[in-house]
């Protein structure tokens, strides 16, 4: 980067622009070296991009502790099998709410809590030899909750799947572990 563009940020942030590859992950190009991995999934003769669990957590406690909000993503990532890249986690005031993000090389978990309704919505995406429905019972766990939704959405897929990729946990739904359900 030229000084006359760098000059454009000085004083707006502390971080210097001339010295991007020391804060930016650097990209190379691998394919004279190697084939690139596949990391879709194939199950029951399907092939998608991965699994994308839609879990909402209702009547739930301890959901402003951020310590444990953390032990118990970490605890999902290693059940799950998934590489952790980076962990953040935000703590909301008055109210004590979370919010944060685990990047996995996977894909990801996020969560955002509502502690003075007793909700949280967490969001489980993960490709390749991962097993993103270990997470349930951690989640389970940690924050008891009265109630728990849970929704799967095959990502990735080609054409017109019988199943359309969807599961609906919810006993309220009629859904059961397992059950395929059109939503």
């Amino acid at each position: 980067m030229k000084r006359e563009a760098a000059s454009a940020f000085e004083g707006v942030c502390s971080i210097d622009p001339t010295a991007r590859s020391k804060i930016w992950p650097e990209h190379h190009d691998h394919s004279q070296f190697a084939t690139p991995a596949d990391h879709f999934v194939e199950r029951d003769r399907v092939q998608f991009a991965g699994t994308h669990l839609i879990i909402d957590l209702w009547g739930a406690k301890r959901l402003d502790d951020l310590q444990l909000m953390e032990r118990v993503l970490r605890e999902c990532v290693i059940k799950c099998g998934a590489t952790l890249l980076h962990l953040h986690l935000h703590h909301f005031t008055p109210n004590g709410g979370i919010s944060g993000v685990t990047v996995l090389a996977e894909s990801h978990i996020s969560v955002h809590t509502w502690p003075e309704r007793g909700f949280a919505a967490f969001d489980i995406f993960m490709c390749g030899n991962t097993r993103p429905e270990e997470a349930i019972p951690i989640l389970k766990r940690a924050f008891s909750p009265e109630n728990m939704n849970v929704t799967e959405k095959l990502r990735g897929l080609q054409g017109n799947d019988p199943c359309d990729g969807k599961r609906s946990d919810s006993p309220s739904q009629g859904g059961g572990v397992g059950g395929m359900r059109k939503l």
